[in-house]
């Protein structure tokens, strides 16, 4: 079945809006192998532990990280399984844009290549009045 299907829009907009930003990502990046503590996290940014806590909860909202309490610590780890639904979604929305682009491809051969009009505009001078030689 595909991603597109599967995913409701506003799980998509969350999905893609979490990763819109570089320290979300980063985060993603390094709780994937190994989870890691909120404040393990905040440590490695120059933003507060509140900041970096907020991300976390975007994150976990579109679903690409988990959290579990490990003693008095929240610990993040990436579920890989979102992460490839937003690969599967890419690719979809890839064959797509390639079949569409084959389609013009397609079109313009078919038409030996000509758009119709042979006129093309001249560049005007730097004040818009006639080429200048």
């Amino acid at each position: 079945m595909s991603v597109m299907k599967t995913l409701s829009d506003d799980q998509a907009d969350a999905l893609f809006h979490a990763l819109s930003d570089r320290t979300r990502r980063d985060i993603v990046r390094r709780v994937m192998d190994e989870g890691q503590s909120v404040s393990t996290l905040a440590a490695k940014y120059d933003m507060s532990f509140a900041a970096v806590q907020k991300h976390v909860a975007v994150l976990e909202r579109a679903g690409l990280v988990n959290k579990r309490r490990r003693g008095r610590e929240q610990v993040a780890r990436t579920d890989v399984g979102t992460i490839r639904s937003a690969q599967e979604l890419l690719g979809e929305l890839e064959h797509l844009w390639r079949e569409r682009v084959e389609r013009i491809d397609d079109l313009l051969a078919a038409d030996g290549g000509s758009t119709g009009s042979t006129d093309r505009a001249e560049p005007s001078g730097a004040a818009g009045g006639p080429p200048v030689s």
